[in-house]
């Protein structure tokens, strides 16, 4: 059973700073064999209430707990959310530098597609709704060919749901891979990774009744058990 982790999310109720996971990311994980493990934060600040220009860098000794957490995973699932910090950002600059296979959904990819670069997101202006609460499909993509994802779904056009109103830009280190009708970015992946996958959209929310969500989360567990299989190779060569 693959180990995925999932970094906590930040949130306010009634005013008070709350850490969280999704129910649909911890239930959709566990229905598809993973056993989910949760990365919380190392550094002492408020996460939510903290502008992301007045956190503290990480220490070195942060730095080593991130990657202790780390070793413990064989895969990660980077969930969306209303804000990511720079110790989301550090978690993906791990994840890219070892290799751990990694999706992104939602605020992640957007997160993903600022990756070494200091850019802006941009909001949502177009005839096509980005934001529908209630996680039904409502507009359609267009896959790139020559990309993972459609190694992945075997098609070049699906339908998603859509809960957002930012959207990414281009990044020169990840590679656009999907869009909707109106120009928007709808996945991006690392080209230089075994699986590091970034979608607009929602998988985890429509695991069990959406084929193509079914196929990208059941293809990253894939990578996350051979992730698993070859960690434990290593230690039998080392012994």
């Amino acid at each position: 059973m693959p180990v995925i982790g999932v970094p906590i999310r930040y949130g306010e109720d009634d005013g008070i700073s709350t850490l969280y996971i999704f129910e649909s990311v911890r239930r959709t994980l566990q229905q598809a064999g993973a056993e989910v493990f949760i990365i919380l934060p190392v550094q002492d600040v408020d996460f939510m209430k903290t502008p992301n220009e007045d956190f503290p860098l990480l220490t070195e000794g942060e730095k080593r707990k991130v990657n202790s957490y780390l070793d413990k995973c064989d895969g990660l699932f980077l969930p969306g959310g209303s804000k990511f910090t720079p110790y989301d950002r550090y978690i993906l600059e791990c994840a890219i530098e070892r290799d751990i296979p990694t999706l992104g959904v939602c605020l992640s990819m957007q997160m993903m597609s600022c990756y070494k670069e200091e850019v802006e997101l941009v909001l949502n202006d177009t005839d096509i709704t980005h934001n529908v609460s209630n996680g039904e499909v409502c507009h359609s993509v267009t896959i790139l060919k020559n990309s993972k994802l459609y190694n992945i779904l075997k098609k070049d056009k699906i339908d998603v749901n859509s809960i957002h109103n930012y959207h990414a830009v281009d990044n020169h280190i990840y590679k656009s891979v999907a869009w909707s009708d109106d120009g928007i970015i709808e996945a991006i992946e690392h080209p230089n990774a075994t699986f590091n996958i970034g979608v607009q959209w929602h998988p985890e929310k429509n695991y069990l009744s959406d084929e193509n969500s079914k196929l990208i989360i059941d293809s990253f567990l894939d990578e996350a058990r051979k992730y698993h299989s070859e960690r434990v190779d290593e230690i039998v060569e080392i012994k």
